[in-house]
């Protein structure tokens, strides 16, 4: 019956019931703690993104400056996750760190070991990139701070974006994507023969008569 379930609620005065008092202020504890627990990830995932990229721009090794730039993507992709871009956060894990990254790697296998030059060689030209990096940094924050930017919940798409995106790349897009995939392919094969042929004419002949003693010929 309705009486019966409505005589079961707990009568609440003028002020409001004393539970639901509770549970709005433990509400709104949860809602703090989720929103500091975000803060705290999204200050770590910039660090992440800012101290490795740093080093990346500052780092002799070459070696070293490319496992920097691996961290400075994944904070990246963090960031983007936070921020509801979950599929481009996805899309950087893939593309630029299964991707990129491994192409760095390949640069710096043909590359043998070199190192760049010292941080006081070429003074000038780093100061000048400090330089307008800080005047970029600077316009970035002065728009970021003093341009009122419009905040609102947009509506929610018909179909979510990476279904959206697959769509367009199995239909109307199909023809591009399998040019940029055959084109990413040949560019791996010559990458691969350019190593091969520098590590053949880097052998000496010394190298093939020593190799034959050894088998006795």
């Amino acid at each position: 019956m309705p009486w019966q379930k409505n005589s079961s609620r707990p009568k609440c005065g003028a002020k409001g019931c004393a539970c639901r008092r509770k549970l709005r202020k433990n509400r709104k504890k949860v809602g703090r703690k989720r929103k500091k627990m975000k803060t705290i990830i999204f200050n770590v995932f910039v660090l992440m993104a800012i101290i490795p990229s740093l080093w990346v721009a500052l780092s002799s090794n070459i070696v070293h400056a490319a496992f920097s730039l691996l961290f400075t993507l994944f904070g990246i992709a963090g960031l983007f996750v936070l921020l509801g871009a979950d599929f481009v956060g996805v899309v950087q894990v893939i593309i630029y760190i299964g991707g990129i990254m491994v192409l760095i790697i390949f640069g710096v296998m043909m590359t043998q070991g070199a190192r760049l030059s010292p941080l006081s060689v070429n003074l000038p030209g780093r100061l000048l990139a400090a330089g307008l990096t800080g005047i970029i940094l600077a316009v970035l924050m002065v728009a970021a701070t003093h341009f009122l930017w419009p905040v609102g919940s947009a509506p929610p798409p018909p179909t979510p974006a990476s279904q959206a995106i697959g769509n367009l790349l199995l239909g109307k897009y199909l023809i591009p994507f399998e040019v940029a995939s055959l084109l990413l392919l040949a560019a791996l094969v010559g990458a691969v023969l350019i190593v091969r042929h520098s590590v053949r004419s880097d052998l000496s002949p010394s190298v093939f008569i020593i190799r034959r003693k050894q088998r006795g010929e």
